[in-house]
């Protein structure tokens, strides 16, 4: 626990300080003003978005908030393990998407909300769905929502600044050559600063489903075992999904949310699909454990919000 926290804090710590280092450097070179002026542009809206996300996300996924009476046993299930993680209870909501799979969201002015695909609801038992359900209340425990909001501000600041010089810079006119450019190298610069530390928070996104996972497990009865059949499940059950999720560009629009990356779905269910249909819940996690990742899933992780599922599994084994 004490390493992972040190591990995410250690991440954290990294992307903040590559950012002052970069703006120091770029705030030297054209001037604290324009600098200034677009870091409280790209603030100002990742806060506004993260304020009335909830409402989009809740028209992309056809979200709905569901009564007690609707979902007894899913309202069960978020009472007793927020109770236990000291939680106010989030709004329960479901979202009318076949995929099975399930996400932790809110705002201030929104509430927190859990919700879970009706996908999910069919294709898992119920110990499965506790076990998503106490992953995702860990994302709201450790205000995951927050903290991965503030972290990618950063980047943004970086793209779109340098996404402005870079196209000042072409359109600047011959009259101007030298400033145009300064101005483009500062751009490209400013692109290179985005995806360094795009990956910094694309690996803090990773640490967090590991700090999920964990809660979960030490929060449910069980719950180690009861997490991995339920990753094993989605996992093996997204892939029949690929037309509708590449019909449906919302269900990507917001996929770090997920327990599970619907993308990374294909690639990991190669065979799962088939060998579901024979073996048991334990015998298909051991299947997924069998495998060795291979050196093109290591640097597809690196571009992913999600950890491999062969290294998150074997992590859950040892608790």
């Amino acid at each position: 626990m004490l390493k992972l926290r040190l591990s995410m804090a250690g991440t954290l710590a990294v992307i903040i300080g590559a950012s002052t280092l970069f703006f120091t450097v770029i705030l030297s070179l054209i001037g604290t003003f324009s600098l200034l002026n677009m870091a409280f542009f790209v603030v100002a809206f990742n806060i506004l978005q993260w304020l009335i996300a909830p409402y989009l996300i809740d028209a992309m996924y056809r979200v709905r908030e569901v009564s007690e009476p609707e979902e007894p046993k899913l309202h069960g299930m978020i009472r007793r393990l927020s109770s236990r993680l000291g939680l106010k209870m989030p709004k329960v909501m479901l979202a009318n998407i076949p995929i099975p799979n399930a996400f932790a969201y809110g705002s201030p002015i929104a509430g927190s909300r859990v919700a879970v695909t009706t996908g999910l609801l069919k294709e898992l038992e119920d110990e499965e769905v506790e076990a998503v359900i106490g992953h995702e209340l860990g994302h709201v425990k450790h205000r995951d929502v927050q903290i991965m909001m503030f972290a990618s501000v950063l980047p943004a600041i970086f793209y779109f600044l340098g996404y402005s010089l870079m196209l000042s810079s072409w359109y600047g006119g011959r009259r101007r050559e030298n400033e145009s450019g300064l101005a483009a190298v500062i751009g490209l610069a400013s692109m290179v600063a985005y995806w360094i530390l795009t990956l910094f928070v694309l690996g803090l996104s990773r640490l967090r489903e590991y700090y999920a996972d964990r809660t979960s497990a030490l929060t449910v009865d069980d719950g180690a075992r009861k997490l991995s059949e339920a990753l094993a499940k989605i996992v093996a059950s997204t892939g029949r999904y690929k037309r509708y999720r590449r019909d449906s560009g919302g269900v990507n629009s917001f996929k770090a949310l997920f327990i599970s990356d619907p993308d990374k779905a294909t690639g990991d269910t190669l065979e799962l699909a088939h060998a579901r249909a024979y073996l048991t819940d334990q015998g298909l996690v051991q299947e997924v454990l069998s495998r060795e990742p291979s050196t093109l899933d290591k640097i597809l992780e690196v571009f992913s919000t999600h950890p491999n599922i062969v290294k998150r599994l074997r992590t859950l084994q040892k608790l």
